[in-house]
């Protein structure tokens, strides 16, 4: 008997599938607050910062155009960590690292 052919999978659902075999799909997840930092932060904070990377251990580093703005985020990463991990679906951010922009 001949076997039934099957419906092409989604894309998005191979990828995931890939992604969570290679034990990559946390991070990953993780990242998205890069792409994502311009929306969470608000206009006023991503006009003078640019998000770089995150590390496995949930360390966001951000580039930052001033000293007196590093400080001044630096009194606020309270809140911009509870902005960042609201909603609670990919692994949260621990930490922010402030580096002045080159």
């Amino acid at each position: 008997m001949a076997e039934k052919p099957r419906k092409p999978a989604a894309l998005g659902d191979v990828l995931a599938t890939v992604l969570q075999q290679a034990g990559i799909a946390d991070r990953v997840a993780q990242a998205t607050v890069v792409p994502e930092w311009a929306a969470l932060v608000g206009p006023s904070i991503a006009a003078v910062t640019e998000p770089q990377t995150v590390t496995a251990d949930g360390t966001l580093f951000v580039a930052v155009t001033t000293n007196s703005w590093m400080t001044e985020l630096s009194l606020m990463e309270p809140q911009l960590l509870r902005a960042l991990n609201a909603g609670g679906t990919r692994s949260p951010v621990i930490r922010i690292r402030y580096q002045l922009q080159r």
